[in-house]
């Protein structure tokens, strides 16, 4: 299924602070998967980039396929960037969430592949009966109602929920993995990929225990957002999310879905409606205004933009906790 979203005419602000190179900037190529001494890494968007760079450090040059800002859904592989990726010295991406890619990958046949959704489990976070609003303690999955996860059919699984990299513990197992495809990748640097993965994943072991004791105390576990991408973030704190329009936040609500929200909104004291970043906002402020809700940022870290809320990963989730905290009255 091909989302479309609106594409900001920001996508390339900040791309050089970020680092980021594209593949046809690659000047040095040796032939064995190395750009100027450094393994070359391609990351198919920004979770799988921020974890290369994070872990690969000075030993890597790492080049996204998903420019900064713009929504990965809607990426589209050219036969020039298919190429480059048959000379990387690793691709790390997340098979199923961007089909141009796994498309790309399977034709390149690169050396050494980092398969995300290989170090963790996807789960099912889809559609259930609108009206069965029973909630679940810490450990259920968050709800979407009837326009949930329908399209979450990226790799074939029409339940497969690709949204891992917003759970903090699903994705530092994805970290241990792409520190152990690298050392594969890159035997020399094995020691330094072990050591900054084991600092990333305590880094992201205290964003999990920060999102524990920072919900603790909270008047109600539901939240409203235009994306369905939360739903392993809903799971690990016992959360419960409701999406307006499921995986394509451009398309229009139904009639019913619309007074799903309105019904779970007075009946769960919800205060807020979340929008995104990279998306228009257009439906949830229509929404929020008809319940005389307020409105806030979501993000689901999947590209960091000028309008982003941090500079990174870990700032942006952090962030995230901010809203979540605010909108569900926690401490």
């Amino acid at each position: 299924m091909n989302i479309r979203r609106l594409r900001p005419t920001t996508a390339l602000v900040g791309a050089a602070a970020l680092g980021l190179t594209t593949l046809t900037a690659c000047s040095s190529h040796t032939g064995d998967g190395r750009t100027d001494g450094k393994l070359d890494v391609v990351a198919s968007f920004y979770p799988m980039q921020f974890l290369a760079q994070r872990i690969g450090g000075d030993a890597v040059h790492v080049s996204s396929l998903t420019k900064p800002g713009v929504e990965p859904h809607d990426l589209e592989i050219s036969p020039r960037q298919t190429a480059d990726l048959s000379e990387a010295g690793l691709v790390v991406y997340l098979k199923g969430l961007q089909p141009s890619v796994d498309r790309a990958i399977a034709q390149a046949e690169p050396r050494h592949v980092a398969d995300a959704a290989s170090y963790t489990t996807l789960e099912d976070h889809g559609t259930e009966v609108e009206g069965d609003h029973e909630h679940g303690g810490e450990g259920e999955a968050g709800h979407e109602g009837e326009e949930g996860h329908e399209g979450h059919a990226h790799s074939g699984d029409a339940a497969a929920d690709p949204h891992i990299w917003l759970d903090p513990v699903r994705y530092a197992q994805v970290a241990e993995g792409v520190g152990k495809a690298l050392a594969k990748a890159d035997p020399d640097h094995a020691a330094t990929y072990k050591k900054n993965t084991t600092a990333l994943v305590k880094e992201l072991n205290t964003l999990d225990q920060d999102f524990r004791s920072g919900l603790k105390g909270r008047s109600s576990d539901t939240f409203i957002t235009t994306h369905a991408a939360f739903g392993y973030l809903a799971e690990r704190y016992g959360l419960r999310q409701e999406a307006i329009s499921g995986l394509d936040p451009e398309s229009e609500p139904s009639p019913a879905r619309v007074k799903g929200l309105h019904a779970i909104a007075k009946k769960d004291k919800v205060n807020t409606v979340f929008f995104e970043t990279l998306v228009s906002d257009r439906t949830a402020r229509t929404l929020a205004g008809d319940l005389h809700l307020r409105t806030d940022v979501l993000d689901p870290v999947e590209g960091i933009g000028s309008k982003s809320k941090g500079d990174d990963y870990i700032q942006v989730m952090r962030a995230n906790l901010k809203a979540l905290q605010k909108a569900l009255g926690a401490k």
